[in-house]
Parts: structure tokens; C-alpha cells; sequence
């Protein structure tokens, strides 16, 4: 009985010297989801727990080569995003998309500070990101700072989080996963929006009393990119995603005097035994 091959998921991002965020905890993430991981570096960083001490961009051409050699030989099933230095990196991600399959879904996750409160992108990045990727994604999955900097105003309520992930579902017709993870609610609420205006979808759970939390967003991204490699629909994908990116929570080895990283290999662990 032949046995499916897993889904190939290639993460365009950058790399986190700590292990913590970015390339490698997407790596980690999909091969703990059982899928094979490709990888398109934009930049290098010097980060740790505490912050990012260096950021080197890669050439526009060298991220467009990694992409089509990834997709002109081993193939790709779903696409996840994440932090793109500047606007000709951009402009060189959104053409090698244009040659993929229209169909393959695209997990855009809008990288653009820290966790630490560093700028990962360029000034004219921003515009350039929601100008030339965001008609192309699935799902856009900003944290509250990154919907609050799109919406260029303060969303300290649930209900304007939500009216602000709306607009820009609609305007870019794609789903908005808003995450609830920085507001001070007891609860950690998210929130998924559809492009045709239907009703959101909340998801929340218990939020964890700890400081690691390093990564947490590459990791949702990634997982939600892998499950929709594995052909998920999208809501199922979140969820399970999200009940991922918590059992990594409370599984964080307790590195690093800062934001320290999440315990993907516990994760994949536990789902083994």
C-alpha cells in the first residue's frame, strides 16, 4: 500500500540566529506536522532572546533563485511568508508566486517588528508587501501592532480588531486571521475573517503566564501553511494550528533571559507517544 508523500511546504523568511523565530521555527513547525520543509532566506539576523543586534537582507535575485529552484525540482504544496527586508525583495517574492499554481495557498504573515520592538523592514516595505502579495494570499495573519500599524489607528477593542481585519479582507479579498495574543484579555482571542464580509470566527483559549513566547507567530504560520499543504480546509487548519502554537507554549524549554523560544520537539513528542 503506497503511503502519501508528505506536503511540500516552502517558507520564504528570515533566519533567526537563536532558533527561536523566523526559518527555523518554521522548519521545526512543519516537520513536527509531518510535512517537508523548503526554505527561501530574505535575511539573516543576529537576535537572541533579549533582541536583534544585526540584520543582513539577502540580494533580491538570490531569494527569487532559492524560490524557483525549490518549485522547478521537488514542487510546492503551500507557501508561508514571513519577513521580507525591503521592497525589491518584495517585488522579486511576488513574480516567482506569479509562476506558481494560483491554487496553492499562500500563508502571508505581515513580519514587521520584533517581539523586542525592532523594525524588521524597511520603511517602503510595508506598502509594497500589501501593494504586490496581499491579493496573492490565503490568509494574512497579523498580530494587534502589525493590524494597528495597517489600520493606522489604536484597536484596543475586540470589535474595532475585528471591524479592522474586515476592511482588509475585503479590500484584498483574502481571510484575516487577527490574533488577540498583545491586548490584556484573560483570554487569548483570535479572530477569522472572510473576504465576502461572513461572520468571524472567534477562536480563544487560556492565556499562559510566561515570557516565552519567542516565535509564536512563525510557528501559527507555518502550521496553518502545512495543514493546508495536507489539503485542510481553512478553518479546521487554524484550529489545529493554534492547538499546536499553545501545546508549544507550555512546552518552552526556558531559554534565553528575554522572549525565550517555544518547545516544538516536545510537541512532536507528546503527538508520538
Amino acid at each position: 500500500m503506497a503511503t502519501r508523500p508528505p506536503p511540500r511546504i516552502l517558507s520564504i523568511a528570515g533566519s533567526d540566529s537563536s532558533g527561536g523565530a523566523g526559518i527555523q521555527a518554521d522548519i521545526k513547525t512543519i516537520t513536527m506536522l509531518g510535512g517537508y520543509a523548503m526554505t527561501a532566506l530574505t535575511a539573516a539576523t543576529a537576535q537572541n532572546s533579549v533582541g536583534v543586534q544585526a540584520i543582513a537582507p539577502m540580494s533580491p535575485d538570490f531569494v527569487a533563485q532559492q524560490i524557483a529552484s525549490c518549485a522547478a525540482d521537488i514542487g510546492v504544496d503551500a507557501v508561508k511568508i514571513g519577513m521580507l527586508h525591503d521592497r525589491a525583495i518584495i517585488e522579486a517574492v511576488a513574480a516567482e508566486l506569479g509562476k506558481l499554481d494560483p491554487d496553492i495557498p499562500v500563508v502571508l504573515d505581515p513580519v514587521m517588528v520584533s517581539t523586542s520592538g525592532v523594525p524588521l523592514i524597511a520603511p517602503d516595505a510595508m506598502a509594497a508587501n500589501e501593494d504586490l502579495l496581499f491579493t496573492r494570499a490565503t490568509i494574512l495573519t497579523p498580530n494587534l501592532p502589525e493590524l494597528e500599524l495597517m489600520a493606522e489607528t489604536q484597536l484596543r477593542s475586540l470589535d474595532r480588531m475585528a471591524d479592522a481585519a474586515q476592511a482588509l479582507a475585503m479590500e484584498y479579498g483574502c481571510h484575516v486571521l487577527a490574533k488577540g495574543g498583545h491586548t490584556h484579555d484573560a483570554r487569548v482571542i483570535d479572530l477569522l475573517l472572510a473576504p465576502d464580509g461572513s461572520q468571524a470566527i472567534s477562536f480563544n483559549h487560556a492565556r499562559i503566564d510566561t515570557p516565552h513566547t519567542h516565535g509564536t507567530g512563525c510557528t501559527l504560520s507555518a502550521a496553518i501553511a502545512t495543514l493546508l499543504g495536507y489539503g485542510q480546509p481553512l478553518e479546521h487548519a487554524v484550529r489545529l494550528s493554534r492547538q499546536f502554537v499553545f501545546q508549544a507554549i507550555k512546552a518552552a524549554p526556558g531559554f534565553g533571559a528575554g522572549n525565550g523560544p517555544l518547545g516544538h520537539q516536545a510537541v512532536g513528542r507528546r503527538s508520538e507517544s
